[in-house]
């Protein structure tokens, strides 16, 4: 069993022992944008990805009661999966509000984790059920279920695979319509796995994926899984006054080419600009 710590005020990145139950703190402004940060020159085999910094463009409302596991960004709401037996839900969110548009609750047999969009489809993953959850996008309602061996974390797609994380250094290509797995790869920095990859999300051909118990974004060549680049955001939650968790959820405003960033139970979202160092 993992177990975090629960840290009120100045927020700083613990070490925490557990991956989904509990509470960790983590701790948001020229800038370069995503598409100059995806046009990095190539990198020797055992040169470690240089770390770019952030700017925040704006700070959004967000439920300190979520425990974010998945985000994703379409048509100007976000879908957002929440963690916790007894607490876990998908739910639509209005982004500049916070508030909840649509949710539909989750079994308290099922710790929800990672969610993404695939076409009329939202898809959940569970962390130790092996167990992941297909729902019509517009009703919430079930449509099916498929099993895969090992623990889910993080989820996302290209324009033809499910890319999911499961707590190691490895992503799995997965077929979205029978989620039989096509491929694995495993993530590298500098040559040495990365692993606790956790919430993911795919912006401009690159996999950017929260690295579990710290303040890191990485950004992964699906192909290799050679990290790109890092984005450090500590001091993005400065200080809360509810008790809060790690950082974890990503999406992306294609349309937009915005960013947005949050953690477990963090009251805010943030639009973010990655910028160099």
């Amino acid at each position: 069993m993992r177990v975090s710590v629960i840290v009120f005020g100045i927020l700083a990145v613990p070490t925490c022992l557990t991956h989904q139950s509990g509470t960790c703190a983590a701790g948001l402004a020229p800038t370069v944008s995503l598409t100059a940060a995806a046009a990095q020159s190539p990198l020797r085999a055992d040169a470690t990805a240089p770390v770019a910094g952030y700017s925040v463009q704006r700070a959004y409302p967000h439920d300190p009661a979520a425990f974010t596991q998945g985000l994703e960004y379409l048509n100007g709401d976000l879908y957002e999966s929440t963690g916790l037996n007894g607490r876990s839900s998908i739910r639509k969110v209005k982004l500049e509000t916070g508030a909840v548009l649509q949710q539909r609750a989750i079994s308290r047999d099922y710790f929800g984790e990672g969610l993404t969009i695939w076409k009329s489809t939202v898809i959940e993953l569970t962390w130790q059920s092996q167990v992941a959850f297909v729902y019509d996008r517009d009703t919430f309602e079930p449509r099916r279920m498929f099993s895969y061996p090992g623990e889910g974390w993080g989820l996302t797609h290209d324009a033809t695979n499910l890319i999911m994380s499961d707590g190691t250094a490895e992503l799995r290509f997965l077929d979205p319509e029978t989620f039989k797995e096509r491929r694995r790869v495993t993530v590298t920095d500098g040559g040495r796995p990365v692993p606790r990859l956790n919430e993911l999300e795919y912006v401009k051909g690159q996999v950017f994926a929260n690295i579990w118990t710290t303040d890191d974004i990485v950004r992964i060549d699906p192909g290799s899984g050679r990290v790109l680049g890092r984005i450090d955001l500590r001091g993005l939650l400065a200080e809360s006054p509810t008790p809060t968790d790690v950082l974890n959820g990503i999406a992306y405003d294609q349309a937009g080419d915005r960013l947005f960033v949050t953690g477990k139970l963090w009251p805010k979202l943030f639009e973010i600009k990655t910028r160099p160092r």
